[in-house]
């Protein structure tokens, strides 16, 4: 068999035809079979063909396996697959196609697969094909640090078409929030300070965050404060992140009972809503007030309203059988105290 090339000419079109033949011999004459139309093949392809064709007694004279070197090539599946998803969800429209925007959805997609620092990020990409996908044509740490005060200065303008993606133009009308605190082992961050450590970390600066979430618990919006913010005076950011970033109204916000309190209630605009909690103290004054009775906490949902505002009773069956708990503990740690007292004077009479 051979590989049969015809080029021809037509006007100003040049024609090029490969077949795959073979040759026999029929009342003594050569004559030739065509096998199959090799034209769709690529250039390289028959190029292939025709050299196994050629050294088909002695294929190895065209290469010898024990010379051939392989070599591992960057992975590629998982920053393909987080790619796509940033395409869909709107996260790669929102960051934009300018190197800065590239180099942010880079940071995002090393965080979500290979959680690590600026310089493990810049590793990651050794690894996996993240630059050639996104079409990034350099990269070391101080370009991802670099990316990071961009993003702090475009932060807003982002969390709004996140904002308007996510929703399609049909606002929630509710919205949770809290707050944490984070550590830092550095001493050089501006709002690094000493506060309420959640962390149960002595000894260390921390800063304090702000999440905002709509209705599904997904973020909405964050934002990092000094670290001894205590949890109130971070309520009023967000409203104004509600009422002026994204244009929010008829929002309910929710929050703990550390977080809504008196101040920050009085100063909600007045078509902003509320959900809490109240303090053991309040209920005790409310309680004593009269205003509630400790006949309506059951297992059923009670609702009292009183001076505008609509509060929603019902006793809480696993904070109670927690609360019995720490009174059974307790009461078994003061028996075993006193029953060993009790032993070792029984033991040491005089």
């Amino acid at each position: 068999m051979f590989v049969d090339t015809t080029i021809s000419k037509r006007g100003t079109k040049v024609y090029v035809r490969h077949l795959l033949r073979s040759s026999f011999r029929e009342n003594g004459k050569v004559k030739h079979k065509t096998l199959l139309n090799l034209s769709s093949c690529s250039d390289d392809e028959i190029a292939a063909l025709k050299l196994a064709f050629k050294h088909k007694k002695n294929l190895s004279a065209i290469a010898s396996l024990d010379t051939i070197e392989t070599k591992l090539g960057k992975s590629i599946g998982a920053v393909w697959a987080m790619n796509t998803i940033a395409q869909r969800v709107g996260v790669a429209k929102a960051l934009g196609n300018t190197k800065e925007g590239k180099l942010a959805l880079m940071q995002v997609i090393a965080r979500v697969i290979d959680q690590g620092s600026r310089l493990s990020a810049v590793r990651f990409a050794k690894r996996q094909a993240v630059c050639e996908i996104l079409d990034i044509k350099r990269l070391d740490e101080d370009d991802l640090y670099e990316n990071l005060a961009w993003l702090a200065e475009h932060q807003k303008d982002i969390e709004k078409k996140l904002f308007e993606v996510r929703f399609h133009g049909v606002t929630p009308t509710l919205f949770l929030y809290d707050v944490t605190s984070s550590y830092l082992e550095g001493d050089k961050n501006q709002l690094a300070t000493w506060g309420y450590n959640r962390d149960k970390k002595k000894g260390k600066t921390q800063i304090v965050v702000g999440l905002l979430t709509g209705p599904d618990g997904l973020p909405v919006a964050v934002r990092v404060f000094e670290g001894n913010t205590v949890d109130t005076k971070t309520v009023a950011e967000q409203i104004r992140t509600l009422a002026r970033g994204f244009g929010v109204k008829n929002v309910t916000l929710v929050g703990d009972r550390g977080m809504l309190k008196g101040p920050q209630i009085a100063a909600l605009p007045d078509d902003f809503r509320y959900v809490t909690a109240i303090s053991k103290p309040q209920i005790q004054k409310m309680l004593s007030e009269g205003t509630f009775q400790m006949e309506l906490f059951s297992d059923k949902v009670c609702e009292v309203e009183s001076d505008g505002v609509r509060y929603v009773l019902r006793r809480n069956p696993i904070r109670q059988q927690q609360i019995a708990d720490n009174k059974e503990s307790k009461l078994a740690s003061i028996l075993k105290t006193a029953e060993d007292r009790t032993k070792y004077l029984a033991e040491h009479p005089g």
